[in-house]
């Protein structure tokens, strides 16, 4: 009995003819009958010149079987005698993925710290490492798309024009804004940042006409604007243009307030004095005014104007916006409104003045000077007139619960101060809570809170040794 022993070689020169005679049976299964001239010339197939598709069938089998080889190669396969082919020692095969390998990106030369490519600066979507600086990249003249027009173009942001439709809806909200906050240099900003082009003279237009159903502040604010905004957005003929608009459009802003033409008159005025009209603006109207409105703006600013030259200071003829005053100011103004009533006595009118003051956020102010006023009087009318007055605040709700009871606190706070120049300053302070919370304007809590002041009287000649103790 005879042994033949098979090399490496013998088997795999078997599986490739195994592999081929497959492919060929396939072949003739589906129809297709050819007549093959095979021959083997080291290794290499050879097919009949007139037999193409067969020629790429072979070459197609040897590359899948080249490439299935050199796979096997390194995973140590070992054919055993019988011919069947086992990987490892114990014939088990250890999983694999080639798409783990392909993912892979560390080096496969072996070198390395097992750190990423090129610093972790490969990949899809990637310029390069963290923290590079790119220099200018400098014009290739040889380029075929090169233009020399181009090279020395400078570029700019071109903003549109602004539409005529759009002014007035960009416009009023910046200047409902401004009446808010008062700041006059971010509206130059954003003014800035606006196409306005010819439609700038609209801008005074549209504020003073917005100003004209606002309150005195707010037409305040707007004089300081249309000062501020002449030099840097608008010019001296943009607010002139913008006056006479105003004076044609009258008889119409004239429906929805009365008072137009006198408030024109005043903002005329004003513009004259801060120097964005010239003095002659009112003088190229004369004689030459056909509307009854028209001229009784510019005679309220012709008036107005004359009475600045004897001493009237035309820069407070708004007044000043409540949130703008200086405290001292306020504090001054409330001692005068209520001087004024003591002799005057009238409490609407004293109710109209505390609202145009625009501080219901300072009313305990008013509060706490109306009861120090009653403290450090002698008489009896004074106390009676501002208990009055502050109940008739009361009701009209125009001094809220929170700022009564504040005004009365720090008359709490401030008695032992107040007793020093005023004796009876405890005296009178326990009265006029009393009447208070009996006429219904502060609470029972706050009457209690009232500080009185005791003091014990210690032994004297004639008490006999006794202890005595008394409080007024």
């Amino acid at each position: 009995m005879h042994y033949i022993k098979y090399t490496h070689y013998h088997f795999k020169t078997m599986f490739i003819r195994q592999l081929v005679d497959s492919f060929l049976s396939g072949e003739e299964e589906n129809g297709i009958i050819t007549k093959n001239i095979k021959n083997e010339i080291n290794g290499n197939w050879i097919s009949a010149p007139n037999s193409i598709h067969e020629a790429r069938l072979k070459a197609k089998a040897k590359r899948r079987l080249r490439k299935t080889s050199s796979r096997d190669s390194g995973r140590g396969d070992s054919f055993s005698e019988n011919g069947d082919p086992s990987r490892g020692t114990n014939g088990t095969v250890p999983p694999t993925s080639p798409k783990s390998k392909l993912l892979d990106r560390k080096s496969r030369a072996g070198k390395g710290r097992g750190l990423p490519k090129k610093g972790g600066a490969g990949g899809k979507g990637v310029w390069g490492p963290p923290g590079e600086v790119y220099d200018l990249e400098e014009v290739d003249v040889k380029d075929p798309n090169y233009d020399e027009a181009q090279e020395n173009c400078v570029y700019e942001t071109v903003v549109p024009p602004l539409e005529e439709g759009a002014f007035e809806k960009t416009l009023t909200p910046i200047v409902q804004e401004y009446f808010e906050h008062g700041d006059t240099n971010e509206v130059a900003e954003l003014l800035g940042e606006l196409n306005l082009g010819s439609m700038s003279s609209g801008v005074p237009m549209l504020a003073v006409s917005l100003a004209l159903e606002a309150k005195a502040s707010h037409r305040e604010l707007t004089s300081r604007l249309l000062t501020d905004l002449c030099g840097r957005v608008l010019s001296r003929s943009d607010v002139e243009s913008s006056f006479d608009k105003l004076l044609r459009e009258l008889p119409d802003l004239v429906l929805d307030t009365p008072g137009a033409p006198q408030l024109v008159g005043q903002f005329i005025a004003r513009a004259v004095k801060d120097q964005i009209l010239s003095k002659s603006y009112l003088d190229g109207y004369k004689g030459r005014v056909d509307c009854v409105h028209a001229r009784a703006a510019l005679d309220r600013a012709a008036v107005l104007l004359k009475m600045g030259m004897g001493g009237l200071r035309i820069d407070n003829l708004w007044g000043t916006g409540g949130g703008q005053r200086p405290v001292t100011q306020l504090v001054r103004e409330m001692t005068l409104l209520l001087k004024e009533y003591l002799l005057s006595g009238d409490n609407k009118e004293a109710e109209r003045c505390l609202r145009e003051l625009e501080v219901p956020h300072f009313h305990h102010e008013f509060v706490y000077e109306a009861i120090v006023m009653v403290l450090e009087s002698k008489g009896e009318k004074t106390f009676k007139m501002v208990l009055q007055l502050l109940k008739f605040l009361w009701v009209s709700s125009i001094i809220t619960v929170d700022q009564m009871r504040r005004g009365y606190e720090r008359v709490y706070m401030d008695i032992a101060e107040i007793n020093i120049d005023v004796p009876r300053a405890y005296f009178i302070l326990e009265q006029f809570v009393d009447k208070s919370f009996s006429a219904g304007f502060i609470c029972e809590k706050l009457r209690d809170l009232c500080p009185s002041r005791g003091r014990k009287r210690f032994v004297s000649e004639g008490d006999g040794g006794r202890f005595k103790l008394e409080s007024y």
